[in-house]
């Protein structure tokens, strides 16, 4: 029974890939900003170390032991401080107190499509956390997610439904016939664990069989959870002032600028065959009682 390390193993894709390590009998410590919360399903079953990126001794104490490292941390968009630019270096931290602590793989989660010459700075930090490790003498694989659904953590697929529910219009940026590609996170857990177990350098994308309009996912919602909301299309240049607006009496950021433009341009969609079997449709029908049923707040979870 080896040890693991997960970055984030209380929130959302960390906590997936800590259950599949568990399933399979091996040891898991976590390194995390925040305390096990009493009620979460990994309280007491993993070991709990602070995630401090700005001591590296106590990274590597932290780090030490473990066979593999499975890191999930990065930042939804920028706030305060708390910028791209700094999110990849912490990732070089926590990359080079891994190898200093004699981790021997690291499994690094990144998103669809990063590039180095993207417009948008959350696709362009990606490809550089990627480059960074790289570049670093350790065995390392990086699993590239589309739009990730499942588990009552999740965020953005949650608040789509819960505008849908609450709100009288759904506004979509454009035409709504851009597509994305959603995959399961218990499937992207089960890739990243497969990814730990080789010692193979590779890339993989984590992608569903499932490609759809972004009108046909807001559909596929509206119509499970009995929505209420009209979808309306209008100018994407609009959009982003709105959800400004909107935002400011639940104090949270609905989506971006930045999220909207990747959206339009496809980039949660692959460019290789999908590796992921679970169906979003077939996934969806058995949500319909929880999914926006409460608003999950983004700035509350992961910034207050």
């Amino acid at each position: 029974m080896g040890l693991h390390i997960v970055t984030g193993a209380f929130s959302y894709t960390g906590r997936y890939i800590a259950e599949r390590l568990l399933a399979d009998g091996e040891r898991v410590r976590t390194l995390s900003r925040r305390r096990a919360p009493a009620h979460h399903p990994l309280a007491g079953r993993v070991d709990v170390a602070p995630l401090r990126l700005d001591d590296h001794d106590l990274l590597v104490d932290s780090l030490r032991g473990a066979s593999t490292l499975f890191n999930t941390y990065w930042i939804r968009f920028r706030r305060g401080d708390a910028t791209f630019e700094q999110a990849i270096e912490n990732s070089d931290r926590l990359f080079r107190a891994a190898v200093a602590a004699g981790v021997e793989r690291i499994v690094h989660i990144s998103v669809s499509n990063p590039s180095d010459d993207s417009p948008y700075a959350y696709f362009r930090g990606k490809a550089a956390v990627e480059r960074r490790l790289r570049a670093l003498d350790v065995s390392s694989a990086v699993i590239r997610p589309t739009l990730v659904f499942g588990g009552r953590e999740e965020i953005l697929i949650n608040n789509m439904s819960w505008c849908l529910r609450h709100l009288p219009l759904y506004l979509i940026p454009g035409d709504g016939c851009y597509r994305v590609q959603p995959v399961s996170v218990r499937d992207v857990a089960e890739l990243a664990v497969a990814a730990g177990r080789s010692r193979e350098t590779t890339t993989i994308d984590a992608a569903g069989p499932d490609v759809l309009s972004y009108r046909e996912l807001l559909e596929l919602l509206r119509r499970e959870i009995g929505g209420v909301a009209r979808l309306v299309e209008v100018p994407a240049a609009i959009v982003p002032p709105l959800s400004r607006v909107a935002g400011l009496p639940l104090r949270d950021t609905l989506v971006t600028a930045e999220e909207l433009g990747a959206l339009m341009d496809e980039l949660l969609v692959s460019r290789e065959p999908p590796t992921a079997a679970t169906r979003f449709e077939s996934w969806l029908p058995r949500q319909g009682a929880w999914l926006g049923r409460r608003y999950a707040n983004e700035l509350a979870r992961n910034w207050r």
